[in-house]
């Protein structure tokens, strides 16, 4: 399987007063196609930062980042952008969906942004709801749905473009865990059927459980790095 993601000792620094915080300092690692990993740590190891380079929403100070093909530090703003309409998708604690629009409209706003035709856009729109359950709450809007329904419509928002890569920023935090648990399931299928690179940022043991490879860091390193209660290098 050909690795989606290259991490050459990636670090990235951000200005702090005179000085500079060291968020990530040395991070090598690869990722090959399918996987569905995490990284886990306390607060302030570095677990975001890493999802952000790696979803062009930032890019390393030192180090190499080659998301699929693409050197993430000589992306142009237009090209990040690109990358991230295209291959990859966000799941975040804060759902973010539009309150405005119904759970159908939500989803579909992945697939306007491609210029997907209408005809095309309804039949993966409730493809994509099928996946995660709601195929019978399509017309409702967000402030009518459960906090775990709110988290499923914000997969299936992430998953309706079909990304290559999936990047989610501690997506349990505000569930349950009854929620919790059926929200990482549905992942998990989707994983399976559709072959999408998941990546998470977590502390929360209960996504712990469900990955097959976990990253730790610690103050912006990595300080395992293991597949199956094996570790592996990178």
């Amino acid at each position: 399987m050909e690795n989606i993601i290259s991490l050459s000792h990636v670090t990235k620094k951000f200005e702090v007063g005179d000085g500079y915080f060291t968020a990530l300092n040395d991070v090598s690692l690869t990722f090959k196609s399918g996987e569905f990993a995490g990284f886990v740590g306390p607060s302030g190891s570095g677990k975001t930062t890493l999802l952000n380079i790696i979803g062009s929403l930032d890019s390393p100070t030192d180090g190499k980042a080659i998301v699929m093909g693409k050197d993430i530090a000589k992306l142009s703003h237009k090209a990040s952008a690109n990358l991230r309409n295209l291959h990859i998708g966000f799941i975040f604690q804060v759902f973010n969906l539009l309150p405005v629009y119904t759970v159908f409209e939500n989803v579909e706003f992945a697939l306007l942004l491609q210029d997907v035709p209408k005809e095309t856009r309804k039949k993966e729109v409730m493809e994509a709801l099928e996946w995660v359950g709601l195929e019978k709450m399509a017309h409702k809007r967000p402030d009518k749905l459960s906090g775990g329904e709110g988290q499923r419509v914000a997969i299936a928002r992430a998953m309706v473009k079909k990304p290559k890569i999936l990047l989610a920023d501690e997506p349990t935090a505000n569930l349950d865990s009854a929620n919790a648990h059926a929200i990482l399931k549905t992942m998990k299928n989707l994983n399976k059927e559709l072959g999408t690179t998941f990546l998470f940022s977590t502390h929360d043991e209960k996504v712990m459980t469900y990955l097959d490879r976990t990253v730790s860091l610690k103050d912006g390193k990595v300080v395992s790095d293991v597949w199956d209660n094996q570790s592996i290098q990178s």
